[in-house]
């Protein structure tokens, strides 16, 4: 192993997950039997919040227990929105099934927090500075969300405002993408959520991280109980900056990462902003072994 290879595992958050994203873990007998007994939605809608939380968390978690035993120990694991939750049960801090019974529960207060203002939605912008962007954004009581470059962000607000929003927009020169999420996750549409999952949080068992977890909204080092229900109750209504985590990771010596999926968009993003880090997603291979000896591959680099 070489002295200066350092993991990090990536833990996506919604947008990438599709019907075979469970196919790949599967053809490993632990992560089959590991899906078989958590209790996950069947059937609906991939995309509605209270099925797309727990799948993808179920993903990212079979995924790692299907590779784990042969795969070298990461130094740091980081998730995007509720994939900051599966980081946490990546690390171990969580078992599987808790893991996904708080992203069930996370889906469910964000709902119930939506309720408040219904028919919002989220909005993909690129190719604008976020400080030309953001007073554009405010106009139409839409809120920064995500933070993914400096040109570049996810943004929530009234699904009723989105049309006029993106044509305004366009005239500055960006480019917009509607995304299939009913909530605007990371803003303060989602405030009521905040306390009641903290105390959710507080009150579940949390067991020593192998590996300390990347904070969305403050790109710190979590290792500790507090801090973990801090941050990631926090983040319901407060700005993931996940550049700045990027950054972090960067800073922290990471030299290869590998997105546990479903989906390559966190893996796309590292790879562009630190092109010196070795960065691959599970969906870019075929076989659960191609995974292995890439990640042998760069161990020993």
């Amino acid at each position: 192993m070489s002295a200066t290879a350092r993991l990090l595992l990536l833990c996506p958050g919604q947008g990438g997950q599709h019907a075979a994203m469970f196919d790949l873990a599967r053809s490993d007998a632990g992560a089959s039997a590991l899906l078989d007994s958590l209790a996950l939605p069947s059937g609906g809608d991939l995309y509605a919040n209270r099925h797309a939380q727990p799948l993808i968390v179920a993903a990212t978690l079979a995924m790692w227990t299907a590779i784990r035993e042969h795969a070298p120990a990461p130094a740091l694991v980081a998730g995007y929105s509720i994939g900051e939750l599966a980081a946490y049960g990546v690390a171990g801090a969580y078992s599987p099934a808790t893991t996904v019974q708080l992203a069930a529960a996370r889906a469910e207060l964000m709902d119930q927090a939506a309720l408040n203002a219904p028919d919002q939605t989220l909005l993909a912008v690129s190719g604008m500075a976020l400080s030309r962007a953001q007073p554009l954004l405010q106009a139409h009581a839409y809120e920064l969300a995500i933070e993914t470059g400096e040109d570049s962000c996810i943004a929530g607000g009234p699904a009723s405002q989105r049309a006029a929003l993106e044509q305004l927009l366009a005239q500055h020169g960006a480019r917009c993408t509607h995304l299939p999420v009913a909530v605007a996750s990371h803003t303060r549409y989602m405030q009521a959520a905040v306390a009641p999952f903290a105390a959710l949080l507080q009150q579940t068992p949390f067991q020593p991280v192998q590996a300390p977890v990347l904070a969305g909204i403050s790109a710190i080092s979590v290792r500790d109980q507090a801090t973990a229900a801090d941050q990631l109750a926090r983040q319901l209504a407060a700005p993931i900056r996940w550049s700045a985590c990027m950054d972090a990771a960067a800073e922290a010596g990471i030299s290869y990462a590998l997105e546990l999926g479903p989906g390559s968009a966190l893996s796309r993003i590292l790879q562009q902003r630190h092109p010196q880090i070795s960065t691959r997603s599970v969906a870019d291979f075929r076989t659960l072994d191609g995974i292995l000896r890439w990640l042998e591959r760069c161990n020993e680099a």
